[in-house]
């Protein structure tokens, strides 16, 4: 495994309180968007960040960079779950997909141990969101067209008179092995090519972009069934809701224009020219800007909220792709 690299880039447009940082295609190197200061600098709530560079061939870590050092740190070797790819980091553990094993994982950093490990019997399982509350996980399936839904059951209790039905009585706890929570899978046919998708602020719809249809689906969270298909990009590759659920950022492979869309009329509100095919979104946590990365170019476009409008351009590696946020303390 060659060295993690983590590039500098001079200042710029961005927020004083946080900078994005990026994976590149083909590569172990990780880009910071921006510095102020020529010195490495401090790092607060997120002082490690993962990267996924072994996704293709049948990989199977997830690497580790301290952001405070810069420098890689001992990845993680996840055995027979391969191709890994999709990453959320919530409540101090990291979520992650496996597409070779078609599961979601995750991985206690305090434990060094992958403690749970959910199959969705679906191909390609992408990406992955968890809800604020951690009962639920969201993943997208692409080459199945699915999304996958699993939440967890909270077990219950046998009455005074045991279970129904002369069931055998469940352990302590009750129902699930020694009393832990069982997880249900709720596969949900969506568009073709199936990827980047969102979760609403308010936890109630799930967003999906379906790169070879050209459209969006909505999702009703609460009924586990798609409400809503509405047109989108060329090829859409990631889609992001702002942080007050107002509107849908949604990427292009194939087009030089991001689409936004007014989430409660449910339609186009406008386009917003990039000049070169968008990839990767993220939203700025405090809902003032929107980055993307842009591949072809090596950087990052910043968007302003407010404005609607491209105010600025930062120069990364070679071939941007995701994007993450990392917090100044």
């Amino acid at each position: 495994m060659r060295r993690q690299r983590l590039q500098k880039q001079p200042p710029s447009l961005l927020s004083e309180v946080g900078y994005p940082v990026t994976g590149q295609h083909d590569s172990e190197a990780l880009s910071r968007a921006s510095l102020d200061t020529p010195k490495p600098t401090t790092v607060g709530r997120i002082r490690q960040i993962y990267n996924c560079p072994n996704y293709g061939g049948g990989g199977k870590t997830i690497s580790v960079v301290d952001l405070v050092a810069q420098k890689a740190l001992a990845p993680i070797d996840l055995g027979a779950l391969t191709a890994p790819h999709g990453l959320e980091f919530v409540s101090g553990k990291l979520f992650f997909t496996a597409e070779g094993a078609k599961v979601v994982g995750r991985y206690d950093p305090a434990t060094q141990k992958i403690d749970l490990v959910i199959g969705t019997g679906q191909n390609r399982t992408h990406m992955v969101v968890v809800s604020k509350d951690l009962k639920t996980m969201f993943t997208s399936n692409v080459s199945s067209s699915t999304v996958s839904i699993i939440d967890r059951n909270t077990p219950q209790m046998s009455g005074p008179g045991g279970p129904p039905g002369g069931l055998p009585r469940q352990g302590p706890g009750g129902p699930g092995r020694g009393g832990q929570p069982d997880w249900n899978v709720t596969n949900i046919a969506v568009g073709r090519g199936s990827e980047g998708f969102d979760l609403s602020p308010d936890g109630k719809e799930l967003w999906v972009a379906n790169a070879q249809d050209g459209t969006v689906s909505i999702v009703d969270v609460a009924g586990k069934k798609v409400i809503q298909t509405i047109p989108s990009t060329k090829s859409a590759n990631r889609l992001k809701i702002t942080p007050d659920g107002k509107y849908v950022f949604v990427s292009d492979l194939n087009g030089n224009e991001i689409l936004v869309i007014d989430a409660a009329a449910r339609k186009e509100y406008k386009r917003i020219a990039l000049g070169t095919r968008s990839e990767g979104l993220l939203m700025q946590p405090d809902g003032t800007r929107v980055y993307t990365t842009l591949n072809a170019r090596d950087s990052v476009a910043v968007i302003d909220l407010n404005t609607m409008t491209v105010v600025g351009e930062v120069k990364t590696g070679k071939g941007p792709d995701g994007l993450a946020w990392a917090a100044r303390k």
